[in-house]
């Protein structure tokens, strides 16, 4: 079945070039009104986010642009007021702007590592908090969030980079729950591609089979109205997967074996993978811990 946004409005964030241009031309393409955002130079033009506002117009869509700093606030609430004052509604926003500043912990400044999480967590906070009363009102919405394999599982040299994209995943864990009454549904996009953000980080052939345009897709798919919710999709290539988050069934040391030694003795089963769970939110790991402590005391919850 065919993917139709028409009459929806999207706001997407550092889409003048690379991720953000194509998901723009992507959304576009599927009948959305696009607000293209892209920060604006020290006169205050935008001229990457134009041209591609130019180029979604020339191919018979609609699209604004606006030169807001995600990190912040006024700038954010700015965009989505002109938003609103154009088209009247927001309905898919993807938090896509972001920078690097890359260095191994030793040698980072906190400035640096300040600033990386201004722009990918505070940013994300920012833009999504300005459209969340919008989306609860209209009991409709459609986020999506940019984290990355960085914050997943780890990269050399971007401690700042890793820690900002694992706490969208934690925001995206949070939101989705309290959306969902409302049709608010979020998720995370984990992207591999050859940008202006990585060119000289990937090999050249390399480089050129992920192309941006091969990510968009999974875009398209997360801002659809059967969109899933809470879930984080990786994207390169041409490839598409999820990640999930397990836990392991785990020990109950009670009654007497409660000790770091008890612990150590215990590792190998705690990392039994027999049995992992994939939790959906926060106190089902409590009631599991509960149940666990209550069977070891030969206490019974339900009676």
């Amino acid at each position: 079945m065919s993917i139709r946004l028409d009459g929806q409005v999207a706001i997407i964030t550092g889409a003048g070039q690379g991720l953000g241009r194509c998901h723009a031309l992507a959304l576009a393409e599927r009948g959305a009104k696009i607000v293209v955002n892209d920060l604006a130079d020290e006169s205050g033009a935008s001229p990457h986010a134009d041209a591609v506002v130019a180029e979604i117009v020339a191919a018979g869509g609609e699209a604004i642009s606006h030169g807001a700093n995600v990190a912040n606030f006024e700038q954010v609430e700015d965009m989505v007021k002109q938003t609103m004052d154009a088209w009247g509604r927001v309905d898919i926003l993807v938090n896509n702007a972001g920078i690097l500043r890359d260095k191994t912990f030793q040698k980072m400044s906190l400035d640096d590592f300040r600033l990386v999480l201004d722009v990918h967590l505070m940013g994300s906070v920012n833009c999504t908090k300005a459209v969340w009363d919008i989306m609860r009102e209209q009991e409709y919405g459609r986020i999506i969030f940019t984290t990355s394999s960085s914050g997943l599982y780890g990269n050399f040299g971007q401690s700042n980079y890793g820690a900002a994209k694992m706490a969208i995943v934690g925001l995206m864990n949070t939101l989705h729950l309290e959306g969902a009454k409302k049709d608010i549904r979020v998720n995370c996009l984990a992207p591999t591609a050859g940008t202006a953000m990585t060119e000289g980080l990937i090999p050249p052939p390399v480089f050129k089979l992920l192309s941006a345009e091969s990510v968009s897709p999974a875009v398209v798919f997360m801002a659809g109205p059967d969109a899933p919710s809470r879930k984080v999709i990786g994207a390169g290539g041409g490839s598409f997967s999820v990640f999930k988050g397990f836990e392991t069934i785990g020990v109950n040391l009670l009654p007497d074996k409660l000790s770091a030694e008890g612990l150590t003795a215990a590792w190998e089963s705690m990392n039994d993978e027999t049995g992992m769970q994939e939790f959906t939110g926060g106190f089902e790991q409590t009631g599991k811990f509960a149940q666990q402590g209550a069977a070891s005391l030969g206490i019974d919850l339900d009676g």
